[in-house]
């Protein structure tokens, strides 16, 4: 039953990075071109400013992620460390019977889970 569980878990990854290698060429082409398009139609009548190509849009909106974005993962990285430290205090914080149940309740949940995702492997089969 392990074994099971792990080669459906290698397939979700594979699943997930297939679906990666598929859309991030898309949403660089659309979001490149939105931002050209951007560019072109509003600031050139504005300023007075020459029009960009997609390239230049590309690399325009890697330039403003470094120099006003950064790297660091954001907003959504503090959010994630927080909840992290939540759980924590409240782990902490815990009776051992309380522990018990969640650790339970967590399980079944689990188990659901991967129970409904090797279904639906079997009947693509």
């Amino acid at each position: 039953m392990y074994t099971e569980n792990k080669f459906n878990r290698g397939k979700h990854w594979a699943k997930k990075i297939g679906l990666f290698v598929l859309l991030a060429p898309l949403f660089v082409f659309v979001f490149g071109f939105v931002v050209m398009t951007l560019w072109n139609y509003t600031l050139p009548a504005l300023f007075g400013i020459s029009t960009i190509t997609f390239w230049q849009a590309i690399a325009i909106t890697i330039l403003s992620k470094i120099l006003f974005g950064g790297f660091h993962g954001g907003k959504g990285h503090k959010q994630s460390h927080n909840r992290s430290d939540y759980w924590k205090h409240r782990w902490k914080n815990m009776s051992e019977e309380e522990r018990e149940k969640y650790k339970n309740r967590w399980k079944n949940w689990c188990d659901t889970r991967w129970d409904d995702e090797r279904k639906d492997t079997e009947e693509q089969s």
